[in-house]
């Protein structure tokens, strides 16, 4: 009965022209992945329990993350949330960590629920905090200080450094190899696009891209009709022989 189960599925293979050798090393990948989450998750959770990291329920750590918590400050994560930090966890592959890393007393970083991100940096002097739902692209990094001064005159001073919190809400995608600075509130349901730099804050339903990073769409009630009447033209106008580009000109009276 083996013989033959084996004997079947040799002839479904060859008859539907089965890729055995690309399935053969994407399953290695997979089950690689698999296996260093399942040696490595627990010991990653217990150096976290001993730095006084908070972590929730589910959380997934392909990879050994950097984690720092300098005294009297709070880093916490919520459920479900993964970090990939392995080189090959991701098919755009990590050339770094993900590192988390609180830099005076009292700053906080805060990681909502359903958080996931890769080769992420997340560096607070105040206060970084990331709502629920949200997802950060490779390489991406979220400051809440200049780590120098902009006067010369005070630059050695490490004291008084300008320093204002973060606040990523809920439902946000951030594209990768981008930087969040300082003072930085993006707005729920918004999306940034790969290797931008924020430097202003963004309304919600906002998508937005570029160095500076720059609203591109804003959608909202308005918004979504204006497009669907835009779009109800489009369509009349390739009805009657006229290409979107060309609009019949109007006639003064």
């Amino acid at each position: 009965m083996i013989i033959i189960k084996y004997i079947n599925l040799i002839l479904i293979i060859v008859n539907n022209n089965f890729d055995i050798i690309s399935w053969f090393f994407e399953r290695l990948f997979r089950y690689r992945n698999r296996c260093n989450i399942l040696v490595f998750n627990y010991l990653i959770h217990f150096f976290c329990y001993i730095k006084g990291v908070k972590i929730g329920k589910k959380v997934v750590f392909n990879g050994f993350p950097v984690i720092r918590r300098y005294e009297n400050s709070d880093i916490s994560i919520g459920d479900c949330c993964r970090f990939n930090s392995a080189k090959n966890s991701v098919p755009i592959g990590l050339q770094r960590r993900c590192t988390i890393v609180t830099l005076r007393k009292k700053s906080e970083i805060i990681i909502g629920d359903n958080f996931g991100g890769s080769g992420i940096t997340l560096l607070a002097a105040i206060k970084i905090k990331i709502g629920n739902n949200v997802m950060i692209g490779a390489h991406s990094m979220i400051f809440d200080t200049d780590f120098h001064h902009s006067d010369p005159n005070k630059r050695q001073d490490r004291t008084d450094i300008p320093a204002r919190p973060v606040v990523i809400e809920d439902n946000v995608f951030i594209g990768a190899n981008c930087t969040i600075l300082k003072g930085i509130t993006i707005g729920e349901n918004s999306v940034i696009g790969a290797n931008s730099v924020v430097i202003n804050s963004m309304p919600k339903n906002s998508i937005a891209i570029g160095n500076p990073c720059k609203i591109v769409i804003i959608k909202t009630g308005i918004y979504l009709l204006h497009e669907f009447f835009s779009l109800k033209q489009s369509f009349t106008y390739l009805i009657h022989g006229i290409t979107t580009t060309q609009y019949p000109e109007k006639h003064s009276k």
